[in-house]
């Protein structure tokens, strides 16, 4: 089973995923945006399965639309006890330290593995468990807010693979893990 773990995200210029609130509303900033192929449909074509915090896991739940998911989300939590009735059979909890939860999710037979939430991503980081970073940076100025990036124990090198421009505002990169 080939394994890798990727991030797909949208950050504002000064590298922020939500306002301080949690908002997203400075994602539509550029609409128009949503009216084009950024890449999602293919980047998650290529994925077995989501991985994301629970703070992610509330945020989608709150949105009012349908279950986005086509693949298997796990939920990581330290503090849910179980996935709400309405989300029973779209999403799985998984507890545990971050490898452990890793090796259950592999063991259900998920190698290639999405990984969302902003605590999710810095906590991979953190145990220099991502191979690849989508970044779309929307050119917004939030100020503060909620961080992509968080501390490291250690530099963790990537190399950018593309760089595309959408609309002549908007720049995607994709970076790839440099291992020695």
């Amino acid at each position: 089973m080939e394994k890798s773990t990727k991030v797909f995200i949208a950050t504002s210029l000064d590298g922020f995923i939500a306002d301080l609130n949690g908002g997203i509303e400075w994602l539509d900033t550029f609409p128009e945006i949503n009216q084009i192929d950024t890449g999602y449909h293919s980047f998650t074509s290529e994925i077995d399965a989501l991985v994301m915090g629970r703070n992610t896991f509330e945020t989608v739940c709150g949105f009012d639309i349908d279950w986005p998911y086509q693949k298997p989300v796990f939920v990581l939590s330290k503090t849910l006890g179980e996935i709400p009735e309405k989300y029973q059979g779209k999403a799985e909890l998984v507890h545990g330290e971050l490898k452990e939860a890793l090796a259950q999710i592999h063991q259900k037979g998920y190698g290639r593995l999405y990984i969302d939430g902003g605590k999710t991503i810095q906590s991979f980081l953190q145990q220099d468990l991502i191979d690849e970073i989508v970044i779309t940076v929307i050119p917004v100025l939030l100020g503060k807010g909620i961080p992509l990036f968080g501390e490291l124990d250690q530099a963790l090198i990537f190399e950018c693979k593309s760089t595309k421009l959408f609309l002549e505002k908007i720049v995607q990169n994709r970076f790839v893990r440099r291992k020695s």
